[in-house]
């Protein structure tokens, strides 16, 4: 809380200049409109713009005011002229200070240019409240030297306030005036204590934003007024939160008043799960069974890029969907769920589609959407580094596969867009993959995704056929040597027969022919091999260096 002191209201202190105040029933103003306490501050501040236009008597008044501190210092009163100028309106006392202040025109033109360039700013002073009828001063000193002057009651400020009760109840002898030096804001403490004239507060809060509010409530809270924190917190439990920054003032300031005593539950319950009786694995499996099940593709599509956005968000974060270890693997274990029921309904439409032929058209809408539900799923096992185990499944679908290569390529096509997702990741490093499952995701799928790759570049929507071919290269290059020459060996024939509607394995081809003739590790006796510049011309190897020239 800002410092206060009390002191007594002396004839050589600041004027203060009355603005429009709103009213209340009671008979006490309000709250000030912020347009009229900004607008004045912003006049007192620019002199020019409050530079009288119209007589001279007009400037010889201001520039007495000027003058009248230093004239009260020369003949310092006495205690019966203090009190007496502590019992006049602001009216009397600014004119009985003006009277023996009596200078010539052209004086009072010269004295502003004779102003020295280093004087202190000129304070920003305002005031508002009914002198008449009140019976206490608040002084409110702020930054850049603004000073507001409230005309209160002590009845009002005690009774809502124990900020006020206190200091107020320790005044003895009473003083006429308070006074709070470095008040952080002072323009909302103004509007907090004429909060206090109000019975419903709730209303006069309707209208604000929810930033201004934060600031009232901040206030309330430091002036101990309860039924203004109370009613700024059912104004923050009801009204939207715009955004994650006004999100996060919101519960920044809200869980500090817990830690005070105070009810906060309604507004932070809007923030902090029921985890008791909503497990967030309950309701993540949830989510998952609703888009994976969605009938409506462009809703379907549309909410699985929002999850995996979403999820993405969360992994940056550690936090998915909390930041322990173990919730971390019961997610994991949630996703991979999902993916063997989606590899269950997968194969029984296969089999359906081998079976029964003339099914086969209208099995093609069911293949393509559990397919795809895969793909979105081994995604998010991607995003979160957890998708080893979902190559193993993958290698172990060897019906699947079998059955792959009995029907039409238009039906299933879909299936190898999920086999070159698991070589790309590969390649990427995002799967780490042991040796022999590596080899039988080759072994297996590698020559139905060659089958299909015409179809996947025309007709299976955005292919990035560099990338894939890049995955593809890179996944044969972790095997032993003398499996990446078997694998190459039977791709280098596909190649020929099919040109573009084959994957273009030229850069792993060329790793491995260096690794193999050019510089290869190991005694070159033993393993019988050709040393660079070796190779005789127009030898069986010469036509390999034909299928590298050609691109």
């Amino acid at each position: 809380m800002a410092e206060i002191r009390v002191s007594r209201l002396e004839q050589g202190q600041t004027k203060f200049k009355t603005v429009p105040i709103a009213v209340t029933p009671e008979g006490f103003w309000c709250c000030p409109s912020p347009t009229v306490f900004h607008k004045t501050i912003k006049t007192q501040q620019n002199p020019i713009l409050n530079k009288p236009k119209s007589s001279l008597p007009a400037q010889t008044t201001l520039v007495e005011k000027k003058q009248t501190p230093v004239t009260t210092e020369k003949k310092p009163s006495s205690n019966s002229t203090s009190s007496r100028a502590d019992s006049l309106t602001p009216e009397q006392r600014t004119h009985s200070l003006d009277e023996p202040v009596l200078n010539p025109p052209l004086t009072n033109e010269k004295q502003p240019r004779s102003k020295p360039e280093n004087a202190p700013p000129r304070k920003v002073s305002i005031e508002f409240g009914e002198a008449k009828t009140s019976d206490l001063k608040v002084i409110l000193l702020g930054k850049q030297g603004l000073a507001v002057k409230l005309s209160v009651h002590r009845s009002v400020l005690v009774e809502n306030s124990d900020f006020f009760a206190r200091k107020i109840s320790g005044q003895q002898p009473i003083f006429p005036c308070l006074e709070i030096d470095n008040c952080e804001d002072v323009e909302i403490y103004v509007e907090t204590i004429g909060l206090m004239y109000c019975k419903e507060l709730k209303q006069r809060l309707i209208k604000q934003s929810v930033s201004r509010v934060l600031r009232i409530l901040k206030a309330g809270e430091q002036l101990g007024f309860t039924r203004c924190v109370q009613s700024c917190l059912e104004y923050l439990e009801a009204v939207p939160w715009v955004g994650e920054d006004e999100e996060d003032k919101v519960v920044s300031l809200v869980s500090h008043l817990e830690g005070e005593g105070i009810k906060v539950k309604p507004v932070l319950k809007r923030v902090s799960p029921d985890i008791s009786s909503n497990p967030p694995n309950d309701t993540f499996s949830h989510i998952l069974e609703l888009v994976l099940k969605s009938k409506d593709e462009k809703a379907r599509r549309e909410m699985k890029s929002i999850v995996l956005k979403l999820l993405r968000e969360n992994n940056n974060n550690n936090n998915l969907p909390s930041t322990s270890s173990t919730s971390s693997d019961s997610c994991s274990e949630t996703i991979y769920s999902s993916c063997r029921i989606s590899l269950d309904s997968l194969l029984s439409f296969f089999r359906q589609a081998d079976q029964e032929v003339e099914k086969i058209k209208s099995l093609e809408k069911p293949i393509a959407l559990e397919a795809d539900n895969l793909l979105w799923l081994l995604d998010i096992l991607l995003d979160r580094q957890a998708a080893d185990e979902f190559a193993v499944i993958w290698v172990s679908q060897q019906e699947l596969a079998s059955i792959h290569k009995k029907l039409p390529v238009v039906s299933r096509r879909h299936i190898s867009v999920i086999t070159a997702r698991l070589f790309v990741g590969i390649g990427r490093g995002e799967i780490l993959p042991n040796k022999e499952t590596r080899y039988l995701l080759i072994k297996i799928w590698l020559e139905a995704l060659i089958e299909d790759y015409r179809w996947l570049q025309h007709g299976c929507g955005p292919f990035d056929r560099k990338v894939v071919e890049e995955g593809i290269g890179r996944t044969i290059l972790t095997l032993p040597l003398e499996d990446q020459r078997s694998v190459l060996i039977s791709w280098l024939g596909s190649f020929l027969r099919a040109g573009d509607d084959c994957p273009n394995l030229r850069g792993a081809f060329e790793v491995w022919w260096r690794r193999t003739f050019v510089r290869p590790f190991g005694a070159a006796g033993e393993m019988g091999i050709f040393r660079q510049g070796d190779i005789p011309v127009g030898s069986g190897v010469g036509g390999v260096e034909g299928v590298l020239d050609c691109d």
